[in-house]
């Protein structure tokens, strides 16, 4: 060993050794480090035994009956006459006639103690009987606490005489592409079955606006539906919901609907019986990047006011045609996001609202409202065509409204507009959807009365050097945006 510490001075003491060994050193530890880093990527669980072992007592088989009626003139015919036509009418079909039952199954798992369970709607709705089964074997029945038809989430609960075991709810905006993952739960029947893999993508939208699915290549199929998805610290990240495939059967290709989402339902419902959402009172619709163009902002970001009904947005001054670019101090990237934030706000709650209105920032305090209540109010009856006298622009031809026609085209009374009375099939508005039926009541963001209105508003489009106009459509009663082309 002296020997060698002696040779090891020795070589310190060459010109520039002591650069050369501090050279050698800081390669060996940058050569470590990616190899740690590889090791960590490359990293796969030995076994998702343990984790299995843990959470299984929370997950639950789910059971539905429903009762349907027996079709009338069920059973067989036969002639009259017939001495089976006797018999039948004597000792009954062979289905006596009476109700059937319908059993279907699907998955769950206990999110308390005191026995709340998370699942599907679509696995509870309509169902007359729910039971319970857990792995242990016992078995309760169910009873429906609420459901949230847009999450596709329901609450259920049991009543137990001891404590139940239960999972907790993960934090799911953690969870990246590549992690690791599994399910669990009833698929095709076959109760408490384990599947694992790792997160497909993040923030997928399959049915509306409050989706947030986690995509997976963990094997789920027919009655894994309900059942959780867990992180590798046994933690609900998701609530399997759905799957993509052409025969039924997985193809690596799940849908989990993300925690952090259902726990904020599963919470209303718990606390009210019902979802509880906040509500703004607009008509919104994404900017396309020639509507930008059209009003001459710089990107095609935040959410388009396509209408104001009574409603809090319309108590705190919003206008059709503003850009709603930020929802109580967090930016607002689209439409999605904006319904998404306003949903997860406090009903009551006065939010600061920050619209570009003609070329500025203008900030509003809005209290909101409940969408549910909201929902609940009649909506305008689809319109039908009328025949005005035609002038044609933009490849349409157009009538101002009248008196007549006004209540018929859902339009309030008093307003004006230009109705699309027929509209060339190769023109760009038709492409970008517009019929004839339609009513123009904007034209550059000013409203339009004439013909003229709208001749006006393209010149003065072009001469201020724009390739597009911006319209304002109503159907039904329903308004949105359209960019059209004036080049």
């Amino acid at each position: 060993m002296r020997s060698q510490i002696r040779i090891l001075q020795a070589e310190l003491t060459q010109p520039g050794a002591v650069l050369r060994m501090m050279w050698v050193i800081l390669l060996a530890m940058a050569l470590a480090a990616a190899q740690a880093v590889q090791a960590e990527a490359r990293a796969a669980p030995e076994s998702f035994a343990d984790l299995a072992e843990k959470v299984s007592p929370a997950v639950v088989n789910i059971t539905t009956t429903t009762v349907v009626a027996a079709p009338t003139g069920s059973g067989p015919v036969f002639p009259d006459g017939s001495p089976f036509q006797d018999f039948f009418r004597d000792f009954g079909s062979p289905d006596g006639g009476r109700p059937q039952r319908s059993n279907a199954l699907g998955s769950g798992f206990v999110i308390s103690e005191d026995g709340y369970i998370v699942t599907n709607n679509h696995v509870i709705e309509g169902a007359d009987e729910i039971s319970i089964e857990f792995f242990s074997g016992k078995k309760l029945d169910a009873k429906l606490v609420g459901t949230d038809s847009k999450t596709d989430i329901a609450l259920l609960k049991v009543q137990s005489d001891t404590p139940l075991p239960f999972v907790s709810f993960g934090n799911s905006d953690l969870m990246r592409v590549g992690d690791w993952v599994m399910a669990m739960g009833n698929p095709l029947g076959q109760g408490f079955s384990v599947s694992a893999g790792i997160v497909s993508a993040r923030n997928r939208e399959l049915y509306g606006n409050y989706d947030d699915f986690i995509q997976t290549d963990a094997a789920i199929n027919r009655g894994n539906s309900g059942g959780p998805l867990f992180n590798m610290d046994g933690e609900v990240v998701g609530v399997n919901t759905s799957i993509l495939s052409p025969n039924g059967g997985s193809i690596g290709i799940g849908f989990s609907m993300a925690s952090n989402v259902v726990s904020k339902v599963v919470n209303q419902l718990r606390d009210y019986g019902e979802t509880r959402r906040g509500w703004l009172g607009v008509k919104i619709q994404d900017i396309t990047p020639d509507m930008a163009a059209a009003m001459g902002l710089s990107d095609a970001a935040g959410a388009m006011v396509a209408d104001v009904p009574e409603g809090p947005a319309r108590d705190a001054g919003i206008k059709a045609g503003d850009v709603i670019t930020s929802f109580d101090g967090a930016t607002v990237k689209d439409t999605r996001d904006l319904v998404r934030r306003v949903a997860d706000a406090e009903i009551g709650k006065a939010v600061r609202v920050v619209v570009l209105r003609d070329g500025k920032s203008e900030t509003l305090l809005v209290t909101l409202g409940h969408r549910e209540e909201a929902e609940a109010t009649a909506v305008p009856a689809s319109i039908t065509s009328t025949e005005p006298v035609p002038s044609e622009l933009l490849g349409m031809k157009l009538g101002a409204l009248t008196d007549e026609n006004r209540s018929e085209l859902g339009v309030p009374a008093g307003s004006d507009g230009l109705v699309i009375s027929d509209i060339d099939e190769s023109s760009e508005a038709f492409e970008k959807g517009l019929r004839a039926g339609d009513v123009i009541t904007e034209a550059g963001q000013q409203k339009v009365a004439s013909i003229s209105d709208l001749s006006s508003r393209i010149s003065e489009a072009r001469d201020a050097g724009r390739k597009s106009l911006l319209l304002l459509i109503r159907r039904g009663g329903d308004p949105r945006f359209v960019a059209l082309s004036v080049e």
